[in-house]
């Protein structure tokens, strides 16, 4: 199955510097959600390419909001695709905070790090290929927390309505990466 992350999909739009990339980083870099026409054609064209290609998906970074769940439901049912579980990672705000705004990047090789999680050998330089790291205007800690503000509005609500359908799954995610992920799979793999 392919990994469809709409933040990965949203940085390569941006790089291209494409229409859709310049409107697209107007908005990550205030930390606003992207608008769900866009959103929408973008996660429809890669699930359906990945549906083709390997025959299932993981979504990642979407929906975001019931009307995105609604209008994905509507794209799934018409495409006879399923959607077999939501996986909801459970972390706290301020733990949320402190992981995104630990964030750094390798601009030349894409390596990422955490300052406290996974510290580069030498500090803000990448491990790999000795590029100074950066970090990304959306893991900077305003835009986190405007980030985590809007999900507090938005997509809470995503909760309750895929907990109806009997498909989502919590999972505990307090802990190192090997951990949660190893949780992750476990949910997955049921």
């Amino acid at each position: 199955m392919r990994h469809v992350s709409t933040g990965a999909l949203f940085r390569a739009a941006v790089a291209e510097g494409s229409d859709v990339g310049r409107r697209v980083q107007a908005y990550l870099e205030r930390g606003d959600l992207v608008p769900d026409d866009i959103v929408a054609a973008i996660v429809r064209h890669e699930v359906l390419a990945a549906v083709r290609d390997t025959g299932g998906y993981l979504l990642d970074g979407y929906p975001r909001t019931l009307a995105q769940a609604h209008a994905f439901d509507a794209v799934l049912k018409q495409q006879h695709i399923g959607l077999d579980r939501v996986v909801f990672v459970v972390v706290g705000d301020e733990r949320i905070v402190q992981r995104m705004s630990g964030r750094w990047s390798c601009p030349t090789c894409k390596a990422t790090y955490h300052l406290v999680n996974n510290p580069p050998k030498r500090p803000g330089v990448c491990d790999e290929d000795g590029t100074a790291l950066f970090q990304r205007p959306d893991d900077k800690e305003e835009t986190v927390r405007e980030r985590l503000r809007q999900y507090h509005q938005n997509t809470v609500d995503l909760i309750p309505y895929y907990k109806a359908q009997g498909i989502l799954r919590d999972v505990n995610g307090e802990g190192g990466i090997e951990e949660v992920y190893g949780r992750i799979e476990r949910v997955l793999d049921r």
